[in-house]
């Protein structure tokens, strides 16, 4: 079993003040397969003591001094991607191809963007006899979640070391393995002590801590709503900024123009991948009411097709979600849609067949569905996916809106379709007959799907200050 007992706090790897051991549960062996220390408030002063200290001389460093740092960190992260993958693995569950294409890939992605984003950034604008300036805003605090722990560490750590701030990242306690892998790529690049943080902890130990703390100027959060909530109250005493990529719900929208063989394909890749553990996932399939039996035979035939099974294993089966709170909280929206009247087209309640052990759902097809449902309206965050007929254009933007997030949304159809509906769509990114986040593209939401937002030069402006220096120029 692997150990994480200490934590990276001002450039060394320190016992915790107070800490408490926390196993780390394999969701495909339901066996331990870390140990953690989870930290104290105490941790977390002195975490920020030194970031605060170290921001001092961090913030003056120039842009070519911040691209160098960074580009040993690219080098450094690519030399243990295979240790982190397999760290992802092994803690949230996700097939060891995955983890070493998407959720370690999607870091070097992030690295680059950050890189090129510094590159090309303007630090300093004329305006009159005057000059207005970007300044890195100071400490920031990063709670990050387990579903894709590489991809939204680095997607933070990287903009804010390009800005000039310094950090301290809690990753989950869930996954944290490859974010402790993560601190020795850092210590390997040269990243200054104090820079960059590392305590691990629970949201009400660790964050709460970071949240209030009076050192800390941004909290910078991924993970639901519910905690991103208490975390803005935390840090609304100290007036900080804070930075929120929350929940969501996101529609895949079918239009009448729109190949339904290649709609049923795009939508149940993104929803299957990771598990249904994503929260772009488009969940919910809008389709015309005059297609509907189409499309429901083509997914349900796919949802068939796809296999689970172990993730140490290569192949494109999907592992287990990442653990027993998870897949109770999954089974039991299985049965809601079931209690509500949706009809179940393949899978449902229990594990798949033979399978005895491990956190594994098998993947579940709903048609029949109204967005008035308990699966419908709730973030499932597994392999579950929800067919929901429309009447017409108007009725389809009007189901797709009807929810509390707006994160993302998925829409198929032609040109002219497109031009139509994508507009008027609540969402923060509108994935036009398909796609993949960019990194050099704004990620983030409306609605109670948060604030702010991440990726390229887009993450790096969230980390920057705003400055006028009046009459500057005379």
């Amino acid at each position: 079993m692997r150990s994480y007992l200490k934590h990276y706090i001002d450039g060394a790897w320190v016992e915790s003040e107070g800490g408490t051991r926390h196993d780390v549960i394999n969701p495909a062996t339901e066996a331990p397969t870390a140990e953690i220390m989870l930290g104290t408030a105490a941790d977390v002063d002195k975490a920020a003591t030194a970031a605060a200290r170290a921001f001092e001389s961090f913030s003056r460093t120039t842009v070519d001094e911040r691209i160098a740092l960074l580009e040993r960190i690219l080098e450094a992260y690519k030399a243990r991607a295979g240790d982190m993958a397999e760290a992802i693995s092994l803690e949230m569950g996700a097939p060891v191809s995955l983890a070493r294409t998407a959720q370690v890939g999607s870091g070097i992605g992030h690295l680059m963007a950050a890189i090129a984003a510094l590159r090309e950034f303007t630090f300093e604008e004329q305006i009159g006899n005057s000059l207005v300036v970007h300044e890195p805003i100071g400490v920031v605090a990063m709670i990050t979640p387990w579903n894709w722990p590489l991809n939204q560490i680095v997607s933070k750590v990287a903009p804010a070391l390009a800005a000039g701030c310094s950090m301290i990242l809690k990753p989950s306690e869930e996954a944290p393995g490859c974010a402790a892998i993560f601190a020795e790529v850092m210590d390997a690049a040269g990243v200054p002590a104090g820079v960059f943080n590392l305590v691990n902890g629970d949201g009400p130990g660790v964050g709460t801590a970071l949240s209030t703390h009076r050192l800390v100027d941004m909290v910078s959060f991924t993970g639901s709503t519910r905690a991103g909530v208490l975390v803005a109250k935390n840090a609304a005493e100290t007036v900080k900024r804070v930075h929120q990529e929350l929940g969501g719900k996101s529609p895949s929208v079918m239009l009448e123009s729109a190949d339904p063989a290649a709609a049923v394909k795009g939508t149940l890749f993104n929803v299957l991948m990771n598990s249904g553990q994503s929260c772009i996932a488009p969940a919910r399939l809008l389709v015309p009411e005059s297609k509907v039996a189409e499309v429901t035979a083509i997914a349900t035939e796919m949802m068939k097709a796809t296999e689970t099974g172990d993730p140490a294993q290569e192949g494109r089966h999907l592992g287990p979600v990442v653990n027993k709170a998870q897949w109770d909280k999954i089974q039991g929206l299985i049965a809601k849609g079931m209690a509500e009247g949706a009809k179940l087209e393949t899978g449902g309640p229990g594990r798949p067949d033979g399978v005895e052990t491990g956190y594994f759902v098998k993947p579940t097809l709903f048609s029949g569905v109204t967005n008035d449902m308990t699966i419908a309206r709730e973030e499932i965050f597994g392999p579950v996916v929800t067919i929901i007929p429309y009447k017409d254009e108007e009725d389809a933007i009007r189901i797709a809106n009807d929810t509390a997030y707006g994160l993302s949304a998925v829409l198929f159809g032609d040109a002219e379709g497109v031009r139509r509906v994508a507009p008027r769509l609540r969402a923060g990114m509108v994935y036009v007959n398909g796609g993949q986040p960019s990194p050099d593209l704004p990620f983030g939401g409306y609605k109670q799907s948060g604030n702010g937002r991440e990726h390229g030069k887009f993450g790096l402006a969230e980390f920057l200050e705003v400055k006028a220096l009046v009459n500057a120029l005379g």
